[in-house]
């Protein structure tokens, strides 16, 4: 154990020697001052008298115990019991008053070995006032270094609970110390993983911190400058992109109508004869076919017109029960069924854009369904979630097939014969406008269903 090498320190004579020493001075200080202020004459015979009812409280003091002998070396007086001084020798050694009288300082210091155990006895002079001998003092020291042991286990207990405290200040302070410099780290790092190309990003404030998070957070304030710069630049080539694909779509769009028109005209103008008795119904059906084209380019001129700007918004607060019920009457089908959870949602939107959206979504749900389909199924259903006006147009169509998930949404996609496929793509346009999302789910041959989520201001409940 580690108290093995101050066990061996503390069993050194020096330690003890010093011990009894400093108890021999300071019990001798209190000796020469009571012998000071007796009234006894300062005789060896009076050592009795002058000690009867002090000595004990002199061994208390102390810690010691104390016996007074007269110059010859027998007992006068001791702080132990009756019975234990009958145990003592009752005079002094002659060899040790010899000693005593001959050695320089009067003092001599007794070791012995008695049942295992070091005994040190130091035997001094008492003197009076003009220091002649009065008597001999002799206080017994046993080298016990228990008491020292304890002292010494006090003391690495002592020890270890305060370096256990310093061990928990340190680990507070390292943590104060890490979570100073690592914060600025954590803040820098949740902004890059919300860093997003076709997003606002936030800069960071400059913080009190070191030199070098100062030069990184700067260094990332310079790259959200740089990708806003290149999120500008990117979507300003998508859209010239975008614009040059749909007017190569449109151009496309538009001379398909053309090619017939043509052949219609040069066609008449070969076969026309002012004496053909059926000369009007010829003129009438021509104009019909060159109409007809007219119409379809015409078509294809608005759907592009749409899509490149909107009408302006008139928003107004509208009922959207009301207004989706109203924007259904113009479908014949009996099959197309409405049904709300809610009697009113009261929301702020244009009422022609929110028609549009109903009707967009309605028609194509019915040009979805197959003519050969019984029952025929389109149901809109309303109701609120979360603070949003949730509107779902079910059919029971053929569905949408897996290759053309993704492109839904596209401006000049379109799974119809007819069309330039800009509706949902208006539309789509039209609720992301509102903070609204426009979403769907469907199955081959079995139907889909779009779902629309617009903001809402009030509910009222059947």
């Amino acid at each position: 154990m580690v108290l093995y090498p101050f066990t061996n320190l503390i069993t050194k004579p020096v330690y003890h020697n010093d011990r009894l020493e400093r108890k021999e001075n300071a019990v001798t200080e209190h000796i020469n001052y009571l012998l000071a202020n007796t009234t006894y004459p300062l005789t060896s015979k009076n050592l009795p008298l002058i000690f009867k009812d002090r000595i004990n409280e002199l061994a208390k003091i102390h810690t010691t115990e104390i016996n007074i002998f007269d110059l010859q070396g027998k007992l006068l007086i001791s702080s132990r019991g009756v019975f234990a001084v009958d145990t003592l020798s009752r005079a002094i050694n002659p060899t040790i008053i010899k000693v005593l009288e001959t050695s320089g300082d009067k003092r001599f210091v007794d070791l012995k070995m008695i049942d295992g155990e070091r005994y040190r006895t130091v035997y001094t002079y008492l003197k009076d006032r003009k220091f002649k001998p009065l008597g001999i003092v002799s206080l017994p020291y046993i080298e016990d270094t228990q008491y020292y042991k304890n002292e010494i286990q006090n003391f690495i207990f002592r020890f270890l609970q305060v370096y256990l405290l310093m061990f928990i200040i340190t680990i507070i302070f390292a943590y104060i110390l890490s979570s100073y410099i690592t914060k600025p780290l954590q803040i820098i790092s949740e902004k890059l993983r919300l860093t997003w190309l076709n997003k606002k990003n936030e800069k960071l404030p400059t913080l009190n911190t070191s030199s070098e998070i100062i030069e990184l957070i700067d260094s990332y304030n310079e790259m959200v400058s740089e990708l806003e710069r290149s999120a500008e630049l990117l979507a300003q080539s998508e859209r010239d992109s975008a614009w040059q694909e749909m007017a190569k779509q449109v151009a496309h769009e538009i001379k398909n109508p053309l090619t017939p028109m043509r052949l219609t005209v040069q066609s008449f103008e070969r076969r026309f004869n002012p004496e053909d008795p059926n000369i009007y119904q010829k003129v009438k059906d021509y104009s019909n076919t060159l109409i007809q084209q007219i119409d379809t380019m015409t078509a294809v001129a608005s759907a592009f017109s749409n899509f490149a700007s909107l009408p302006v918004q008139q928003n107004e607060t509208l009922d959207v029960v009301y207004v989706v019920q109203l924007a259904l009457e113009i479908f014949n089908e009996d099959y197309v069924t409405f049904s709300s959870t809610e009697a009113s949602i009261i929301t702020t939107i244009d009422r022609s854009q929110l028609i549009r959206i109903i009707t967009n979504l309605v028609k194509n749900a019915i040009q979805a369904i197959p003519e050969d389909r019984e029952p025929k199924m389109v149901n809109v259903h309303l109701s609120a979630a979360d603070g949003f006006a949730k509107i779902e147009v079910e059919d029971n169509g053929k569905g949408i097939p897996e290759e053309y998930v993704n492109r839904v949404f596209e401006p000049k996609f379109s799974t119809k014969a007819v069309g330039m496929g800009l509706g949902l793509g208006i539309i789509k346009n039209i609720i992301e406008g509102y903070n609204g999302t426009i979403a769907f789910k469907t199955e081959e041959n079995v139907g889909t269903t779009f779902v629309v989520l617009l903001p809402i201001s009030q509910i009222t409940n059947n």
